[in-house]
């Protein structure tokens, strides 16, 4: 289907091929732009763009298709829907946003020790040496009697997994840790 040529190019021919075409790989193109938040109407017009670009390289004197003409159209019109993407970002006028003034709000320390001593005195001492302290493994696997690096970053994955449970079972977000 894709082996046309500009000198057997009549309308009936070009509306075959269109035809074709869209059957074939607008849903993939729809799927495509729906999934990134656009309309139905965005893919339609990045689809349209897409064929024009195909077909123009088609008709051109040395173009050689190596993939799925589904694929090739999939192609550009990705790369036109990132254009458009791009474009639109830049021009998206910030009238319509409305802007909360940021207050800097820390966490409680006492709230987060309490969930972390959920964990044990041991897990909150090498958590400590580890994040406060800036201690390497190797020296935290030394300190705290483990026979290998291994084993230490194990047992910090553990004592993390325990205060992450903790959290999860009473269902925290963060504003439940700011004072």
């Amino acid at each position: 289907m894709s082996s046309i040529k500009a000198s057997d190019n009549t309308p009936a021919e070009r509306e075959k091929l269109f035809m074709h075409l869209y059957k074939k790989a607008f849903p993939a193109t729809a799927r495509y732009v729906n999934k990134k938040g656009g309309s139905f109407e965005e893919a339609r017009d990045i689809f349209q763009d897409a064929l024009v670009i195909y077909y123009e390289k088609l008709t051109g004197s040395s173009f050689v298709l190596n993939v799925d003409e589904s694929s090739y159209i999939l192609g550009i019109a990705k790369h036109l829907w990132a254009k458009s993407f791009r474009q639109d970002i830049r021009y998206t006028p910030l009238d319509n946003y409305e802007f909360v003034e940021f207050v800097n709000e820390q966490p409680s320390t006492s709230m987060l020790l309490h969930h972390l001593e959920t964990a044990g005195q041991k897990c909150m001492d090498m958590l400590k040496a580890f994040y406060y302290d800036k201690l390497p493994v190797a020296t935290i696997a030394r300190l705290f009697g483990y026979s290998t690096i291994h084993s230490a970053t194990v047992q910090k994955y553990k004592c993390l997994e325990k205060v992450r449970e903790t959290v999860k079972e009473k269902s925290l977000t963060y504003e439940d840790f700011i004072e």
